[in-house]
Order: structure tokens, then sequence, then C-alpha cells
């Protein structure tokens, strides 16, 4: 199941704890999305011109995420930055470009102080049919805290709108192990998301990357880092609450009503190629990787060219089994042993023996999948099956 990303980098401001690649150049928007039009059309023509008649590469053909005509694809997912920060019709002009089928599932990042009830009209008519709601916090403190630009009653606003205008598949992210935030806003921020009767919850604790504002006001003692036990005791309450509310808990740190996993975000965990469209976005096809770059004039005039920047590298037999590993680990179906090759599976069998001694990681049949417990440490479990 082959997929589009598009970045879309504009922010009105950046959140404290972002290291995403964003900008507040909101006036090169029409630029930008003309652009990113216009990639779409030199790739799918490229990988038009690249089909063969004969069979060998005509079987390679089918394996690509744009091939023979357009639209080999089922799902497209218009990520950020804020993508709602483009106007109705630029989001119109997007999916349009790509060509928007019935049957596709068609997601959408947004701020929920940009969705009016005029807006998501429009994204429903663009064929926008899935909404990923930065919610973060339901606390006005915590919004506050981390850069947030809308309110805990914007929030809630935003996805009653939503389920009011049609939209019947809402996933909401939310943040925890943040400074100041105690277990008791956490179950309260928990409680809230469940009120709201979404179809799935993203949740991430709270990360300190390098050059972001989070991480400077750490290094300055402006605020105060969470403890490990405090962070793992949230996660696992997490898990519980929404497991005991009927949620899957399909990877590390996302849940789901049955039938609504993203599948957008199932088919990187699967290894499945896709494409990735604008400044900063990954492509893979199952061999190479590439990236464009992250510089919204260099992506813009790039494309404006016909000589896209980017870089790209092909993946060792090393780099694929890492890649398999990290992956496969994250969800509940964790990793296939069968799907191995006999010397790959009799390393993993032999490197998981201690983590199943200490209950980190379990037998499933061929499978072996992290507990609760194990994806608190899922990193250290991760390293140590890593080939260098």
């Amino acid at each position: 199941m082959a997929g589009i990303y598009i970045h879309i980098p504009f922010c009105a401001s950046r959140c404290k704890y972002c290291d995403f690649y964003s900008t507040t150049l909101l006036h090169r928007r029409e630029a930008y999305v003309q652009a990113v039009i216009r990639e779409a059309e030199q790739r799918i023509h490229r990988e038009n011109a690249m089909s063969c008649a004969t069979a060998n590469d005509a079987q390679r053909d089918r394996k690509r995420p744009f091939h023979r005509e357009k639209g080999k694809y089922q799902t497209v997912y218009l990520g950020g930055g804020t993508p709602s920060m483009l106007t109705e019709e630029q989001i119109g002009r997007l999916t349009k470009a790509i060509g928007i089928r019935k049957g596709m599932e068609v997601t959408m990042e947004a701020n929920p102080g940009d969705l009016t009830r005029e807006k998501l009209q429009a994204l429903r008519k663009a064929g926008i049919n899935r909404l990923s709601i930065g919610i973060q916090s339901f606390n006005n403190e915590l919004l506050q805290l981390i850069g947030r630009r809308h309110t805990a009653e914007e929030a809630e606003k935003a996805v009653r709108q939503a389920q009011d205008t049609g939209f019947e598949n809402i996933s909401i992210d939310l943040i925890y192990g943040l400074p100041t935030q105690t277990m008791s806003l956490w179950k309260e921020d928990i409680a809230k998301a469940l009120a709201l009767q979404v179809q799935h919850i993203s949740a991430y604790c709270l990360s300190y990357e390098n050059d972001t504002a989070m991480t400077r006001m750490l290094q300055a003692g402006k605020i105060q880092a969470i403890d490990d036990e405090t962070e793992n005791l949230m996660y696992e309450t997490l898990v519980q609450t929404l497991q005991h509310n009927g949620y899957e808990h399909y990877e590390v740190s996302n849940f789901c009503l049955p039938g609504y996993e993203s599948r957008h975000n199932s088919s990187y965990w699967d290894g499945t190629p896709y494409v990735g469209l604008g400044a900063a976005a990954h492509s893979y096809d199952g061999r190479k990787r590439r990236w464009n770059t992250a510089d919204l004039e260099a992506y813009i005039d790039g494309i404006q060219r016909g000589e896209p920047i980017y870089e790209e590298e092909t993946l060792t037999e090393d780099n694929r089994f890492n890649e398999r590993i990290m992956l496969s680990l994250r969800t509940s179906k964790g990793l296939n042993l069968s799907e191995l090759s006999e010397e790959d599976a009799a390393y993993c069998r032999e490197t998981a023996q201690p983590w199943l001694a200490k209950g980190l990681l379990r037998r499933e049949g061929d499978r072996l999948v992290a507990s609760i417990a194990g994806s608190e440490i899922l990193n250290s479990i991760i390293e140590s099956f890593i080939r260098i």
C-alpha cells in the first residue's frame, strides 16, 4: 500500500519542543504550493516513462509508488509544519494535482485554531477525510509553556466542529512528560481525549531535541525535566486507560478504535515504499532513501528549474535489517522471525533471550513483541539488535 507524503513547512510560530523543518515565511506559501505540484508532475512523469515492456522491468515497476499511470497509491498525508496554514483553495489544488480517488485515506495535520466550520467544509470538499489535530494538552498553562498558539477550549471546539461537519476519522496528538505536568493533569488530558470520542489518539513523550527552545530552557535551568519513573507511570496509565476504553495499542505511541489505524503511517512501519513531496520530505522505494533539501528557497528554485535538490542513499543489507528491527518492534505485530533468513532469525533469537527473561519482550508464535515495560525502554532493546 504505497503512499504520498506532502510536507507543508509553514507555521505561524514555532513550538518550543519542535525540531521538524518549518518556516514562518508565510508570504511564500503560494510559490511553495506551485513547486510541490510541479514536483509531483515531474516525478510521476519520470516514473511513467520508466515503465518497460520486459517482464522483469514490468515486475519492478509494480513495486514503485507511481507506475504506468497516475494514482497507483492508497494514502496521502499532508504533514508539517502546519498544513492548515494553507488556504482552502491551495489545499484543493494540491489534492486535485495528486488525484484523490474514492477509498483513499487522505490525512491532513491541523492546528485547532485554524479549523473554522467554513474551513472544515472546504477540506471535506477537497477530499480530506482524516484529520490529525495537534492538541498536545487540554491544560492552558501547559499549552503556553510549550508555545502552542491555541487554547484548550479551542481544541475541544475544533474536534466537535469537525465531527459536526462530517469527519468520521479524527486523530488527536497528546504530549506527556512535560515540565510541571503531574499525574493528575495527565489523567485529566486522557479523560478529556476519551470524552471527545475520537477514533485515533497519538501520544508522545516529550523529547528534548537539539536546538529547540525547550532544550535551551532546560540547559538554562528555567525548567526541570520529569523523572523517568514518572514518565513510565504516565505511559503505563495511558496504555491501560485507552485499552480499557476499547482502543487498540497498535504502535508504541498510537492507539485506535478497531479499524481506524493510520493506514499511511502503518505503511512506514511495514517498510512499504512511499513518495515524499516538498522541502525536507523523504522518499523510499524499497532500496533507496531520498530526501529533499530542507531549504525553502532552494527547494522552490530547484523545482522551477526542473532540477530538484535532493540527496539519496542505497541501503545495505545491514541497513535494511536494522530498519526492520527499529520499525517492527514499535508495533503490536512485532518482529516476525519467519520472514527473516535463518541466520538473521538465529541472531535475533539469541539477542532476545535476556529481554525475554526480564519480560520486556515476549514470544507470540514466530514473533517478538515488546511488552508495556519493554516499550518504555524500547530504544535500548532496539540498540541491542542493531548491526553496526
